[in-house]
């Protein structure tokens, strides 16, 4: 069964993503990252920027071939034609269709963003009426 795990209070989305995104490459994990397509493309190039010695290898979903079925990190606009289904770190402001196809879903929730914030606690509550196992992590209590 999938589990759900939300990351509350990032203090910035796409650098917390790329942040996660790092960790879970270099733990085996293979990603696709959901958003619009203005957010992938704004993520894209911090992707390749993690750090002044440090870059995450991607591909956009749409692109397909080889480069797409090499790539442990996928930019995704929708939940088709993947070529994997391990972890999904959800960008949009919607409940995934298809969100069951995956291990593991990643939900991150800004810290300053109220509109971000009911949208994800609308997703909690689909989530939870699924039957899926949740997971909470306060972003502000790591810190």
């Amino acid at each position: 069964m999938t589990e759900v795990a939300f990351h509350f209070n990032a203090p910035d989305k796409q650098a917390y993503v790329c942040r996660f995104a790092r960790k879970a490459v270099r733990h085996g994990a293979r990603l696709v990252i959901l958003g619009s397509q203005p957010v992938l493309a704004a993520l894209s190039p911090k992707l390749w920027a993690v750090s002044p010695t440090d870059f995450l290898a991607h591909a956009f979903a749409d692109e397909g071939g080889q480069l797409l079925a090499a790539s442990g990190i996928v930019l995704a606009q929708r939940l088709e034609n993947l070529p994997h289904h391990d972890v999904l770190v959800n960008l949009g402001s919607e409940v995934p269709v298809g969100f069951e196809l995956f291990a593991k879903i990643i939900e991150i929730v800004s810290a300053t963003d109220e509109m971000d914030r009911q949208d994800a606690r609308t997703r909690w509550k689909h989530y939870a009426a699924q039957g899926v196992a949740i997971v909470r992590h306060d972003l502000k209590l790591k810190g």
